[in-house]
């Protein structure tokens, strides 16, 4: 087992009624974990989650499918956490309506360990999005520093990625770091317009 798979977490809990919180709240404390906060109302979630900052969010569904996916809807709009759905029972629509506002997760209310697996492979699984997530966020600026090159000294792809290559090597720099400052240096000369948008830039 690693490490830190059933590492302590702060968890925000979000349902329509405070009584499902309460039951919420006593599961995620018996299964060694911090509830951080405890949200009924749709206005104060986004600011909560973004003051609380939580490790992980569950929103539990109770009457109101709609109050439940506002829910989470303004819990994804500020956390950088994974959220999971709770159901009581399996109800299809839900869960599409709720995968659409960005939940990561959803189970069906079993026992206390069921919830703590569904957990575990969430956080592993969000992780994993993130890091992907951030790789082709990297790769998308190499390409536009090779743009830049390629524009500027006539270069083709490949030799635009060896001259980067070339000067990450020299300052012992990563092929990234050097793209972004390629990128910034050439934002910051793009000519604006009088609105404030960037003018086409003049031939080399």
């Amino acid at each position: 087992m690693a490490e830190d798979e059933h590492r302590h977490l702060r968890v925000l809990i979000a349902n329509e009624r405070r009584e499902g919180l309460e039951l919420l709240a006593h599961v995620v404390s018996g299964l060694g974990h911090e509830v951080i906060a405890r949200e009924i109302d749709v206005a104060n979630v986004a600011p909560m989650t973004a003051r609380k900052q939580p490790d992980v969010a569950l929103v539990r569904l109770g009457l109101d499918s709609h109050h439940a996916l506002d829910l989470i809807a303004g819990i994804v709009g500020e956390a950088s956490c994974p959220v999971i759905t709770l159901l009581s029972a399996s109800n299809p629509s839900y869960v599409h309506e709720a995968a659409k506002r960005g939940v990561f997760a959803y189970i069906v209310e079993g026992n206390a360990e069921d919830l703590q697996s569904v957990i575990d492979v969430t956080l592993q699984r969000f992780a994993e999005y993130h890091s992907l997530k951030g790789a082709f966020g990297r790769r998308a600026i190499i390409e536009q520093a090779k743009g830049i090159l390629m524009a500027r000294h006539a270069l083709t792809a490949d030799q635009a990625f060896d001259t980067l290559r070339h000067h990450s090597q020299h300052n012992g720099d990563k092929v990234f770091n050097v793209a972004q400052a390629l990128v910034d240096s050439h934002l910051l000369l793009v000519p604006r317009t009088r609105h404030g948008s960037a003018a086409t830039e003049p031939p080399a």
